[in-house]
């Protein structure tokens, strides 16, 4: 019969793991045990991604099956999401779940509604193992730390294939002209896989501008890799206009959009992670290469390949300027807010091209 719980040590914590032999990724077989055991093992590049950031856990509690779904928009807004609202089976924890032991701690957010949060907060592996439990596959931090939630301390490139692309793609476009432009801002870059087809560059950032500003230099960033490689980048937001490009997604870098965070596990059959790498091993990189079941001793051999990230921070000042001449001289101004906030200023229509009636002849 199989053990209702198991009692893992993690630190000066006994956290709790229930149903452990529960299947999450049928393929491999990979158990909910596993999931944990992953976590542990890679429990400092993780927690270093994480530590003292609000967290938003995605919860995948029945496993990744197929056919399993995420909630959708509409599911949260009739307050359907969820296990037991049989409408999906894995849905987003925006805030921390009842009955978290007093030492998960939490930082309370504003979301782009106004409404308020307190989300999840790591402080230690003993909260990632708590997490994963619950079935959090993967970790999506934000871009701020809980003593100051509306400055971000990092600016997050997401270059993202869109179809008739792929990871290739995206690689060509990160050790080209992002890397090229990175260098020439005097920016560090810190690589990982999406664990999808996507590439992520982090740059620490000094906290000292709103997300909207943060935002607007991240838009800046993709407009001028675009000029270097128009055939290759898009910063288009309406997915109609892209084409086979890969998009820069600015719109990550705004309040309450996050990204997978390193060393986070994804939704897929054979259990791929977000993996961080090194510049020169990234143009051999076959993202299928890295899942829980071979990250540990990369892991252990390699260590946290983003362990020196927090050494430095760097200023927005050159990017803002270039927004600033991207409008003034180029009539580039702002880019479409995701659909769910609400109507910024100088943001243009928030009207898909096709559809725009002013547009038509």
């Amino acid at each position: 019969m199989a053990s209702p719980f198991i009692e893992i040590p993690v630190g000066d914590r006994l956290v709790k793991v229930t149903n452990p032999d529960k299947v999450y990724f049928p393929e491999p077989g990979y158990t909910k045990r596993q999931l944990v055991e992953y976590y542990l093992a890679v429990g400092e590049g993780i927690l270093r991604a994480t530590r003292n950031r609000p967290t938003t856990l995605e919860r995948w509690p029945a496993g990744v099956f197929e056919g399993a779904k995420m909630a959708t928009r509409e599911d949260y807004a009739r307050g359907q999401a969820g296990m037991g609202a049989g409408r999906s089976d894995a849905f987003y924890q925006k805030r921390v779940p009842k009955g978290a032991p007093d030492w998960v701690r939490t930082a309370r957010i504003a979301f782009p509604s106004g409404r308020f949060a307190d989300e999840v907060c790591p402080t230690e592996p003993a909260v990632i193992a708590w997490a994963a439990n619950l079935g959090t596959l993967t970790f999506h931090p934000w871009p701020v730390r809980d003593g100051d939630v509306d400055h971000p301390d990092e600016l997050r490139i997401d270059l993202d294939p869109q179809p008739g692309t792929d990871f290739s793609d995206a690689v060509r476009v990160a050790l080209g002209p992002a890397r090229d432009l990175l260098a020439e801002l005097g920016y560090t870059g810190y690589v990982k896989t999406s664990g999808k087809a996507g590439v992520h560059i982090y740059v620490r950032i000094e906290p000292r501008w709103t997300f909207t500003e943060v935002r607007r230099a991240a838009l800046a960033f993709g407009r001028e890799v675009e000029r270097r490689a128009p055939a290759e980048v898009t910063t288009r937001w309406w997915k109609e206009e892209r084409g086979e490009q890969i998009f820069i997604d600015f719109n990550q870098n705004a309040r309450d959009r996050t990204i997978a965070s390193a060393y986070s596990v994804r939704p897929a059959p054979h259990a791929p992670v977000s993996a961080p790498v090194t510049w020169d091993e990234l143009p051999d990189v076959d993202p299928r290469d890295f899942t829980i079941a071979t990250m540990p001793a990369r892991f252990a051999e390699l260590g946290d390949l983003h362990a020196s990230i927090d050494d430095e921070s760097f200023t927005l000042d050159t990017l803002l300027d270039m927004a600033d001449r991207d409008e003034n001289d180029h009539g580039l101004g702002d880019m479409p807010y995701p659909p769910n906030y609400p109507k910024m200023p100088g943001e243009p229509k928030r009207v898909q091209p096709s559809k725009d009636t002013d547009n038509r002849a």
